[in-house]
């Protein structure tokens, strides 16, 4: 059943739980995600990211999507990551995405708000939620110890403000985390989590989720993050259970479903997802 992601983030913060958001760029990634919602009977959010659409362009999972999502009982929506270029996020809203991210991040304050604003008013007029980003996930090892760099990780002054300013739906904050492989375990600031929480009133969400920890991303789920990106992890899970049994193209293809779904799963266990009244 396609859904609002907002609908779902709303339930999830009534419910203290989050809801994996699983980055996909093909038929296998969709699959392995729709067939983890189903085995848990649990909420999914599956996302395309821009950098992706060379693999998957943004019409065409737009319509692959639906077929799969109407034809299962559970709430998914389908969201577009991290976009960039005003232009596609337009279409991924024009093309069905129940929601987008504006990622301004990398901009100044200002300008981030304005570009926010231009794709808020946009998605609101087609019932499409929107994502945004104040503070900076950067890659890799960029921020396992915030105490000693914390310039670009969220305060509580910006994301209060910029939520206010932007009209958006939901709120992506750095406290620590990196997108794509760590070299260990990151340290999160859940203080600055916890005082973000404490005075945004729309849904926190917590990019960079693969090789956090579980017990860091349960915390963070604890804390007030009820939306957590996941890559990097079902891109290895599937990996994994390609070399595990792989040689045969055919059955590398459902391994790579099986890998994805065992992922997400697990994932549903962390984030508690299924105390939520979805």
């Amino acid at each position: 059943m396609l859904v609002n992601t907002i609908e779902l983030l709303r339930e999830a913060k009534r419910s203290k739980c989050a809801i994996p958001a699983i980055n996909v760029f093909n038929l296998a990634g969709i699959k392995g995600a729709i067939a983890a919602a189903e085995a848990s009977n649990c909420p999914l959010i599956v996302s395309l990211a821009e950098v992706h659409i060379e693999a998957m362009e943004i019409e065409e999972i737009a319509y692959i999507f639906r077929y799969y999502a109407e034809r299962v009982p559970q709430k998914i929506a389908l969201h577009f990551d991290h976009g960039l270029t005003p232009a596609y996020i337009k279409r991924a809203i024009d093309a069905g995405f129940t929601s987008v991210m504006i990622d301004g991040s990398s901009l100044g304050y200002e300008e981030n708000v304005k570009v926010c604003r231009e794709i808020v008013a946009y998605a609101h007029m087609k019932n499409v939620s929107v994502e945004g980003e104040i503070g900076h996930v950067g890659e890799g090892e960029s921020y396992l110890d915030p105490e000693k760099d914390d310039s670009q990780l969220t305060t509580v002054e910006d994301a209060v403000s910029f939520a206010l300013e932007t009209g958006l739906d939901s709120l992506a904050v750095s406290i620590g985390t990196a997108h794509g492989a760590y070299a260990g375990v990151p340290e999160l600031d859940f203080n600055r989590l916890h005082n973000i929480a404490a005075n945004v009133s729309i849904p926190l969400v917590l990019h960079g989720g693969s090789g956090s920890g579980d017990e860091n991303l349960n915390k963070c789920v604890r804390t007030g993050i009820v939306k957590v990106n996941i890559f990097t992890d079902t891109k290895v899970a599937a990996k994994k259970r390609i070399e595990s049994v792989g040689g045969d193209y055919y059955k590398d293809y459902f391994s790579a479903i099986e890998g994805i779904k065992s992922c997400v799963l697990h994932y549903y266990k962390v984030f508690e997802t299924a105390k939520g009244n979805f």
